[in-house]
């Protein structure tokens, strides 16, 4: 990726979350495109793993083995986070670390809270301490990158699109958590300085992704011939983005994207529910057929509680601001993930996940 050249060779970024499924994706892309030193600031949670750096580390040259590193810390223990960031000096910042899963938000909200509210306070004030203490010359090069969700923005209905001019209105625990940790960020910006750019995505999918969300619960329910739940109805539609394309995205938008300013990143693939069960299905019968079709394991549980209907992407601004597009159409995309779920069962059964 030649946008990596752009900056000088040992560039320090530090990366919270690096141990999660984007977190990772985007550790992979850096270290095989560059010469950057990465700082993986992870709690290690449940949903942690570090088996796709770990592997991508094995390939490259000896000489280049050793950028990155992890440092195992919980963003919501202050000095911890102000020893980490002091420890990596440096000179960008990704901050992706986030409790995310709606379900869990429900049944357990305090632990979002924490994490993403108070969490993100303490890496900005750490950041805050640390760009304060900088040259004027790495001050000009510094950039603080917060990713978020489509999800501060509430529900759709048939028609429309979030951009970034949408109004917040966050509707689970999970998303409000969220929003709030983009109004810290904003913030931080106008009170303080700190340089800070703001992306909001769509539903991630791609190899790696803990198999508790939608996508890979799916395939890995139906390669157990175990039963596909679907909420509701399942006519509630999402906006789905490979995961590679999200991180060419935010390199784009880390690297290029202006100060203060917000980038709405989609795939442009709308798909309910119920046609990603059925794609999904639909192509498990050509690479592994059963007796009876896979859609025969589709059943309908009672909806989530706030289940937002709708969501969608305007990618206008960094379209055309950043000449960013998604490569990967959502048909292909799914073929390689579930190509890639079949070849890793064991990663799956490693995760302990009762799916």
């Amino acid at each position: 990726m030649k946008l990596l050249k752009k900056l000088p060779e040992k560039t320090k970024i530090l990366i919270t979350g690096g141990g999660g499924f984007i977190g990772g994706a985007v550790i992979r892309k850096i270290l095989k495109e560059s010469d950057w030193k990465i700082y993986n600031l992870d709690k290690i949670g449940y949903a942690s793993d570090l088996t796709s750096i770990e592997n991508t580390i094995l390939t490259l040259d000896s000489d280049k083995q050793e950028r990155h590193e992890l440092l195992k810390v919980d963003l919501t223990n202050s000095s911890a986070t102000f020893e980490a960031v002091k420890y990596a000096d440096p000179d960008l910042v990704m901050h992706l670390a986030a409790e995310s899963h709606v379900d869990r938000s429900i049944k357990s909200p305090e632990i979002f809270i924490t994490s993403n509210i108070l969490g993100t306070f303490n890496i900005l004030e750490a950041t805050r301490d640390h760009y304060e203490r900088l040259s004027l010359e790495r001050k000009n090069k510094f950039r603080f990158l917060h990713i978020s969700t489509d999800e501060v923005f509430g529900s759709l209905g048939k028609t429309g699109k979030f951009n970034e001019d949408s109004q917040y209105e966050p509707r689970s625990p999970y998303s409000a958590s969220k929003a709030s940790s983009d109004h810290l960020v904003n913030a931080w910006l106008h009170t303080f300085g700190i340089p800070t750019v703001v992306t909001n995505c769509s539903n991630n999918y791609g190899p790696w992704q803990y198999p508790e969300k939608l996508i890979p619960k799916t395939i890995i329910s139906a390669l157990h011939n175990s039963k596909i739940e679907i909420y509701g109805n399942g006519e509630n539609i999402r906006d789905w983005l490979y995961v590679d394309d999200h991180v060419e995205g935010l390199l784009e938008v880390l690297i290029n994207g202006k100060i203060g300013e917000k980038y709405c990143i989609g795939g442009n693939e709308e798909k309910t529910n119920n046609e990603i069960a059925i794609i999904i299905c639909d192509y498990l019968d050509t690479v592994c057929p059963r007796n009876d079709t896979f859609k025969s394991l589709i059943t309908y549980v009672e909806d989530r509680k706030g289940h937002d209907l709708r969501y969608s992407i305007d990618t206008h601004k960094i379209n055309q601001a950043l000449s960013w597009k998604p490569k990967l159409t959502f048909n292909k995309g799914i073929k390689k993930t579930i190509d890639w779920y079949i070849k890793n069962l064991k990663w799956v059964e490693d995760t302990k996940l009762n799916v």
